[in-house]
């Protein structure tokens, strides 16, 4: 599993000055100016490698940009938001209405970007005969009322679940959209990070957890999941959050302080570019177009 927490740095240089027609020479600015910005990027560890693969394009083309990129989750993110200790916040959630009014309170006006969707995939030891699961199998197993994988159909051992910290965007879709919104059960390991989840359960047998999309290894496996009470199960796959059959899916988000739009549009605008968009889908996830 590859660290995802990369600093991404590259030095400023200047630009010479040089004659044209109107459109070169704002086209030499627009240049000089992304290649001379210094962005911090901080949030989602979902985000985190779609992130990772974007900066990196970016500064290859601009050859003086410097942006770091760091991960902690998405709460985490809100909160450099928040502080104006970060330029661009990456969320695998939407913002509650709290952090909205907070925002609200201390003058920020927060523009909101989905810059990609993921299949949110449950994960096992790929050791475990369990490849399916409903959502309320799922459900019980993160509240505690499952315990033991031959209540679903596996071996007789007992189920050991992690899960993100509360900060992570990720902890709380879980909890909404899967878990009913019911809490976790104190059992539930938490851990700081996704790519620590992953570790985990490829070695421990009775584990199960899980991550986004890009997250999978052969050290783990997938099973598919049902929302409709074991009628149809779907693996996690690119084509089925993009089709929408695949029932775990979201959005990916960039935040940003309206104020700081000077700053960070060159690298959004970037990401949202057809150029940036192919980064999402290499990096595992769903472009938005």
């Amino acid at each position: 599993m590859k660290n995802y927490h990369f600093l991404f740095l590259a030095f400023s240089f200047l630009f010479a000055s040089c004659g044209g027609d109107a459109s070169q020479t704002e086209g030499t600015e627009t240049a000089a100016t992304a290649a001379t910005t210094t962005i911090s990027v901080k949030g989602s560890d979902t985000v985190l490698p779609l992130t990772q693969k974007e900066a990196e394009e970016f500064m290859k083309a601009n050859a003086g940009a410097a942006i770091t990129v760091v991960g902690g989750g998405s709460g985490t993110g809100i909160t450099a938001l928040m502080d104006n200790s970060t330029d661009i916040c990456m969320s695998s959630r939407d913002l509650k209405m709290d952090e909205k009014l907070k925002f609200t309170e201390k003058g920020i006006d927060v523009k909101e970007y989905t810059v990609g969707f993921d299949a949110l995939s449950i994960i096992v030891h790929p050791e475990n005969k369990v490849s399916q699961l409903t959502r309320e199998q799922i459900e019980k197993i993160f509240t505690g009322e499952i315990k033991n994988w031959k209540e679903v159909g596996g071996a007789d051992a007992q189920i050991v679940a992690y899960s993100r910290e509360s900060s992570s965007g990720t902890y709380e879709f879980f909890k909404e959209h899967v878990m009913d919104k019911k809490n976790y059960a104190s059992s539930v390991l938490n851990m700081p990070a996704t790519g620590a989840i992953v570790q985990s359960i490829s070695q421990t047998k009775g584990a199960i957890g899980y991550v986004g999309l890009a997250y999978m290894t052969e050290g783990v496996k997938a099973v598919s999941v049902s929302y409709d009470s074991g009628k149809t199960f779907v693996p996690p796959s690119v084509q089925g959050a993009k089709d929408k059959t695949y029932p775990v899916a979201r959005p990916l988000y960039y935040f940003y302080d309206v104020k700081n739009e000077g700053k960070v549009k060159a690298f959004v605008d970037y990401v949202l570019s057809d150029a940036g968009q192919k980064n999402v889908a290499d990096a595992g996830y769903v472009p938005i177009k």
